[in-house]
């Protein structure tokens, strides 16, 4: 018997609704169908088209924004959900076929949203942000507590996802977006608060209390006070995350003419052992010489080494089954891959380093995000801060209403003023900072 069980892992009781019975038989679409439509057809998740990937958005060569990677992870995810699901089942005796098969809809689900939190010019947006509170601590630290001041500085887009899909806007319903129980917690890849000294964290102080009840009406692991277990989904949305972006990253290197044709082609065989995987190797080598189309073969190798780490992270989840459900630590499931795989990915992830995240391009986006997300900070922080000058009061009129927490306590306006910041997309937080340093009018081409 698991400290976990899949009864209560998977309940399809929504944030905001808990009241409301769940009558299916009502509905052309399952409960978790339901979730996946709704962050489908979102602001924020439409939002992500427009927002920085690894690459500058693209010219004449379309490479993968926040959006298309969000979709991809999903089919990634869906896929490994359904190798599981015919073997939880026979694990888990006396638990109805038709709610473990949703597991594959839950995990897409996650995985649509997983990067609904992240900033505008992808990761260095995050670290914009506590670069920003950490160079005026001495104006903005007194005014917060200590503990939601380690919010501020340790900022996480991964927080900021459950923190967007849960706190009720001005005018908006509570729950936010009333998403099942099971989808949210599939999402928190770090189930503990800022204040745990973990490497990232899954909540703010603000949703503390909102995670700690979902967490204890699904059956978490609590290990000490608001610090529980990972739902057991959560590893794969992790794994199908991780699956993406270190291979898909390499295919965008391919199109923009850093890494060559051949240098790719390397670093995907290498996930096939030229003996256990001989027969494998053999059907590649086929369909390559069929195929000539350079960009086709590439997308070709990339199907096929996803394909086989799908298999490999499933293969982990059920080695690691026990651990897992009793609410133990386990590695992400891309370290729990077999050698050569690993070894495969230790080098893309050094050439990625290397060659992809220390590009030029990458890091001009970096530095021009630093400078654009700073500057919004520090015009509506100070607006904050001192509301009454001529100057802060127009600033706070371009805030809109759902952001403005006007009864609200500094942290809550601060974060009011994150949310906002946090959900533009690259343009537009472009067009804002050239607006408030006087570069370019409204309405007046630049």
């Amino acid at each position: 018997m698991y400290n976990m069980n899949w009864n209560k892992l998977l309940t399809p009781i929504r944030l905001g609704a808990e009241s409301d019975e769940i009558l299916d038989s009502n509905y052309t679409r399952t409960q978790f169908q339901r979730d996946y439509d709704r962050i489908i057809f979102s602001s924020p998740f439409r939002r992500l088209q427009n927002k920085t990937q690894v690459f500058p958005l693209p010219g004449s060569v379309f490479v993968h924004n926040r959006l298309t990677h969000s979709l991809e992870v999903a089919s990634v995810g869906r896929s490994l959900g359904n190798m599981l699901v015919n073997t939880i089942h026979q694990k888990e005796k006396g638990i109805e076929y038709s709610l473990i098969a949703e597991i594959p809809t839950i995990i897409s689900t996650a995985c649509l949203a997983h990067d609904l939190g992240n900033p505008p010019f992808g990761h260095s947006g995050e670290e914009a942000i506590r670069k920003f509170f950490i160079d005026n601590t001495e104006i903005l630290k007194p005014l917060v507590s200590d503990i939601e001041w380690v919010d501020l500085i340790r900022y996480e887009g991964n927080a900021n996802a459950f923190r967007l899909l849960t706190q009720q806007l001005e005018g908006r319903r509570s729950g936010g977006f009333r998403l099942s129980y099971a989808v949210l917690s599939s999402l928190v890849k770090y189930p503990y608060p800022s204040s745990f000294n973990g490497k990232k964290f899954g909540f703010f102080q603000s949703e503390k209390d909102i995670f700690s009840k979902i967490a204890k009406r699904i059956g978490l692991v609590e290990h000490q006070q608001d610090v529980f277990g990972r739902h057991p989904l959560v590893y794969l949305v992790e794994a199908a995350d991780d699956i993406c972006y270190q291979i898909m990253d390499i295919e965008d290197a391919h199109k923009l003419g850093i890494l060559s044709t051949e240098y790719v082609k390397k670093l995907y065989l290498n996930f096939f052992d030229t003996i256990i995987n001989a027969e494998e190797i053999n059907r590649i080598n086929r369909t390559l010489a069929e195929v000539t189309d350079t960009n086709e073969q590439i997308s070709f190798l990339r199907a096929i080494v996803i394909g086989k780490l799908v298999t490999d992270c499933s293969i982990a989840f059920l080695n690691n089954y026990e651990t897992i459900m009793n609410g133990d630590k386990v590695k992400p499931l891309i370290e729990l891959v077999d050698s050569t795989s690993l070894s495969a990915i230790k080098v893309v992830k050094e050439i990625s380093v290397e060659q992809i995240y220390n590009h030029k391009a990458v890091i001009e986006i970096e530095l021009s995000g630093y400078r654009i997300i700073g500057s919004l900070l520090d015009n509506y922080c100070k607006a904050i801060i001192n509301p009454t000058s001529a100057y802060n009061a127009k600033i706070l009129r371009l805030l809109p209403n759902q952001f403005r927490c006007k009864n609200g306590s500094n942290y809550e306006k601060l974060m009011g003023i994150l949310d906002y910041i946090s959900g533009m997309t690259d343009i537009y937080a472009l067009d804002q900072f050239r607006v408030l340093q006087g570069i370019n009018l409204p309405g007046i081409p630049h």
